[in-house]
């Protein structure tokens, strides 16, 4: 009972510290900044709900895409760690990482779809981005039905958090203040920049067994 908690505290802050759904409190907020309270609410719901189902087939079909395009676990953790430990560091730096961060070009043409935004750029890249999907196929990897309900039951919660923050961002920012807002980010980058190493430690000994063991 203690191994299963501890390890579904594990995954959910995974996904917690690269979602980062805190620092993406700003970034909803400014895609929403002109539309009414309902409209705001409608968008949070979609987002989180589209980031969901899109966390769910990578994690369900995780195997068979592997299969498909001949993927190893061990390189694909090592890309992984690279690309997650890439977010983190970013983040410890205070930037918003390239990969969570929507394109200046694409901005006025999603604030004029309104709704679209839930789809593009909330719920991809930056709910569902490619850390995030990374984080869940390296999880998934290990196999098992109790897994899978750990990552989904980890990820659904971390979509209901969202939503929260979403839904009373305003609140939220004028509470904790943008400094504080820095500080959360920093830690966030710090826990993701050390899972990236783990990922990539892993990877390593999976392919070097024999030179490791």
């Amino acid at each position: 009972m203690d191994h299963f908690v501890a390890h579904l505290t594990t995954v959910f802050m995974s996904f917690f510290a690269i979602m980062n759904p805190i620092a993406n409190v700003p970034i909803f907020l400014g895609l929403t900044a002109n539309d009414d309270s309902a409209t705001t609410k409608l968008i949070a719901l979609r987002a989180v709900v589209i980031a969901f189902i899109l966390v769910c087939i990578f994690t369900l079909a995780g195997h068979w895409i592997f299969q498909l395009f001949g993927i190893t676990l061990p390189a694909f953790r090592l890309v992984g760690g690279v690309l997650v430990g890439t977010i983190g560091f970013q983040m410890l730096h205070g930037n918003q990482s390239s990969m969570h961060q929507l394109p200046s070009e694409d901005n006025d043409a999603c604030r004029e779809a309104v709704l679209s935004v839930s789809i593009f750029p909330l719920a991809m890249p930056i709910l569902a981005g490619p850390g995030t999907i990374v984080t869940a196929l390296n999880y998934a990897a290990h196999g098992g039905l109790l897994e899978l309900f750990i990552i989904l039951s980890s990820f659904a919660a971390l979509c209901l958090i969202t939503f929260v923050f979403f839904v009373f961002g305003q609140r939220f920012v004028a509470v904790i203040g943008s400094g504080a807002l820095g500080v959360i980010t920093r830690i966030m980058g710090l826990i993701l920049a050390v899972i990236g190493a783990q990922m990539i430690i892993e990877g390593i000994q999976g392919a070097f067994p024999n030179v490791l063991s």
